[in-house]
């Protein structure tokens, strides 16, 4: 058995002990599990596309379902772990995804697959946020920046292993492996969990704020419908994007009215309380917006520019994750010594630089270049995505950190969603004005006026013209990083157990 929270929250010394370890090890395996479905799904559509017999628009509702689900069941994440404890939850949320994967290699049609993937989204929404929860309240405040980096790993490799483990099992096996896959590992963290987890013991049963969940969760969801739909019909301007993403936004609103004058609300807006809490949200949110709008350009890059396969696209994107893996243990453990504020900048710093190169994109760029700016960016964002979670958590006392990472997932999921619905936009509308992208677009789907002029030097200036679009697109990430500068310079520059003993600083 693992040391209860109390004690861990003064360990004889700050290294982290043999059960908070285990403890991290069953957390990062839900999470592997989790946000590699997002990314490992988005090499098999072609494959969706030709089994189901089924336009791109209609399986690309494999991804959007998945996500809605997340969105939808993360608010519910803080009161359920308090009111039925976060061992139990945990196991019924892996219990859930590993089911719904099997579901999902059983379909039998593109609707049935929709559908299965909707299931695996409601128990994996919730592996983030207890996962965090769990493993804060076992290592205390003095560790939280060493754990919250083991739980980064996956976070920041999930977009690069998952195209490559995707492409792989789909040339080795079947589309079906991709969800299968899922059963050993769900099985085993069960079982792991069951026995290496502390017996729950849950708080005081609150009442259920079942108007905050009729307000946030359908907001939340169409909001992040009415978003992604926006690079399939191609503007901001279409009604399908426009009517659910503002009644999306009104019901957010009526919640925050709500919930700012509920005793217990879903999700306790009153924690923005803590400057710091404040300060790692609205850094967050710009960061997720950037870096996983971002994630959706390197690959298409080297797939669509340079005709890379999915699997060789997937495996130049590794330097970036090797990059994590570098400065991530060393940044959790002085995170914890100084605080998550100088690093962060620290990371940006190196993430801004990193993308100046996928600025001055060429057809021909060396891939050195690339590679070399793969990896300055993955040592950035090992010192940036999780001391930010660090930030929003450390000061939080141990009754909140579970409506404090629900709140965080939260943020970074619908940020997220923002960022890559923003730059594909751009992407698209930025490549459908380059003339000779356009003809061959226009051949490609059998127009004949495109294919006559399409001779062979319009056809030796698409991959120049498609490398302007990709590099102006990177500019704006840039932009949104170099943004992430202004909320950064609030970040907490002392160590964490500082800020939890200190009162709230109360924002005005």
């Amino acid at each position: 058995m693992t040391a209860s929270p109390s004690q861990a929250d003064t360990p004889a010394d700050d290294r982290l002990d043999k059960g908070v370890l285990k403890i991290a090890g069953v957390t990062v395996l839900g999470a592997i599990m989790s946000i590699l479905d997002v990314t490992v799904v988005s090499v098999a559509l072609p494959t969706f596309q030709q089994v189901f017999d089924a336009q791109y628009s209609t399986v690309a509702w494999t991804m959007t379902a998945y996500t809605l689900a997340l969105a939808t069941v993360i608010p519910l994440t803080g009161w359920a772990a308090d009111r039925f404890g976060t061992k139990r939850l945990y196991i019924l949320a892996l219990t859930a995804f590993t089911l719904g994967s099997v579901l999902c290699s059983l379909a039998w049609s593109i609707e049935s697959l929709i559908i299965f993937r909707v299931v695996q989204g409601l128990g994996g929404g919730m592996l983030m946020p207890l996962g965090m929860t769990i493993l804060t309240r076992a290592a205390g405040p003095a560790r939280i920046g060493r754990v919250m980096a083991v739980l980064g790993v996956p976070m920041l490799l999930g977009p690069i292993a998952g195209p490559i483990l995707g492409g792989w099992l789909i040339e080795i096996a079947s589309w079906h492996w991709i969800f299968l896959i899922n059963l050993p590992i769900g099985v085993l963290a069960v079982i792991l969990a069951a026995r290496v987890f502390d017996k729950d013991v849950p708080t005081p049963s609150q009442s259920f704020d079942f108007v905050g969940m009729l307000l946030l969760s359908p907001g939340l969801a169409l909001f992040l419908f009415g978003v992604s739909s926006i690079p399939e019909t191609g503007t901001a301007a279409s009604a399908r994007v426009i009517i659910p993403a503002v009644v999306g936004v009104v019901l957010m609103a009526a919640f925050v009215w709500h919930a700012l004058r509920k005793d217990h609300p879903l999700i306790d807006l009153r924690l923005f309380r803590h400057r710091s809490l404040t300060a790692a949200v609205l850094t967050m949110s710009l960061f997720a917006v950037a870096f996983f709008g971002a994630g959706l350009l390197f690959p298409s890059y080297f797939i669509q520019v340079r005709m890379e396969t999915t699997l060789d696209a997937g495996l130049l994107l590794a330097p970036q994750g090797l990059g994590a893996m570098v400065t991530m243990p060393i940044v959790g453990r002085l995170v914890d010594k100084y605080g998550p504020g100088r690093f962060v900048l620290f990371g940006l710093v190196l993430i801004v630089g990193g993308m100046g190169v996928f600025t001055q994109l060429t057809n021909t760029t060396p891939y050195i270049v690339l590679l070399g700016a793969l990896f300055v960016m993955g040592l950035g964002m090992g010192s940036t995505m999780m001391p930010i979670m660090t930030g929003a958590l450390a000061a939080l006392r141990p009754v909140e950190v579970a409506r404090g990472s629900t709140l965080m997932n939260i943020i970074q999921q619908s940020a997220g969603s923002i960022g890559t619905a923003l730059l594909s936009v751009l992407l698209t509308n930025s490549l459908q004005n380059k003339p000779a992208v356009e003809l061959a677009n226009g051949a490609a789907a059998g127009n004949q006026e495109a294919i006559a002029a399409f001779t062979p030097q319009v056809q030796s200036e698409v991959p120049v013209q498609a490398a302007e679009a990709f590099a102006s697109t990177f500019w704006v990430a840039a932009v949104l990083m170099l943004l992430c500068f202004i909320p950064a310079l609030m970040l907490p520059r002392k160590p964490a157990v500082q800020q939890a003993g200190a009162a709230p600083v109360v924002m005005h």
